[in-house]
């Protein structure tokens, strides 16, 4: 039998050996949390009139605000893709000034180039800053009707377009924009970010217990059918950003499914 002080000294190595361990294991579990926390959706920029949330590791969701006629000071969405020091936005805000903003935004708290800008369809609250895009030399890019309907409507014309989808990169990741069918009008697309199963829907998807909104320009018979589409190609979407109001997941291309269903 081996004496009690052999014993005491073999427990107090690994005593010691796990001490040691310790701190680095709690430093781990440290860097880990707040590595997640920093990827949770909370707001990193607001003003008067933009406010930008991160809502994932690569994205952001910059919301303006447009005062319309029929339903008063509207929220609207768009998305910003960033990696590696390139940015890609979807839709402009609803004035240069505001888009001024935004892209100064992106330069000096993401430390990164906006490398284009894709507007999604040819409503203000999509290409109503997009002036401010082409003044700085950013590149923009939209459905070929898009760019159809801003000539017809003597607004800012995107620059370069696309027949059904289109990819570009952004660092190392890519993102695409993508013609379903009509809906909202009958250029709407949608934009996807694959490496974090980001859908933005734009003014064809609703937020949840949304009204239909304006229909001007809608193609209201076609609309559940276009969503059905992006629903199926898209079977991974894990955040879903509508063209106004809270995002979501899934439910909200269900919901606007049903609602113009009747």
């Amino acid at each position: 039998m081996f004496p009690v002080t052999v014993y005491l000294r073999a427990l107090k190595a690994v005593v010691l050996k796990y001490l040691m361990i310790l701190p680095v294991l709690l430093a781990t579990l440290h860097c880990c949390a707040q590595k997640t926390m920093s990827f949770g959706p909370r707001i990193v920029y607001r003003s008067d009139r933009l406010e930008v949330t991160r809502i994932s590791a690569h994205a952001y969701e910059h919301t303006t605000y447009l005062q319309t006629q029929d339903f008063g000071k509207v929220p609207c969405n768009g998305l910003i893709v960033n990696d590696a020091g390139e940015a890609v936005i979807f839709d402009t805000p609803a004035d240069d000034s505001t888009s001024e903003e935004l892209i100064a935004w992106v330069k000096d708290s993401l430390q990164s180039k906006v490398k284009a800008v894709i507007p999604t369809h040819f409503h203000n609250d999509c290409l109503g800053g997009l002036k401010a895009f082409h003044q700085q030399a950013i590149a923009s890019y939209a459905y070929f009707k898009t760019i159809e309907y801003a000539r017809e409507h003597k607004v800012a014309i995107p620059q370069n377009s696309f027949q059904d989808s289109l990819v570009l990169s952004v660092g190392k990741a890519t993102i695409m924009a993508k013609y379903f069918g009509e809906g909202h009008t009958r250029d709407n697309v949608v934009g996807y970010f694959p490496g974090e199963h980001i859908l933005f829907g734009g003014c064809l998807v609703k937020e949840i217990d949304a009204s239909k909104g304006y229909l001007g320009d809608a193609n209201v018979a076609a609309w559940s059918a276009t969503v059905e589409r992006v629903k199926k190609a898209f079977p991974d979407v894990k955040i879903v950003i509508p063209g106004h109001g809270a995002y979501g997941e899934q439910e909200l291309l269900d919901y606007t499914i049903r609602l113009f269903r009747h």
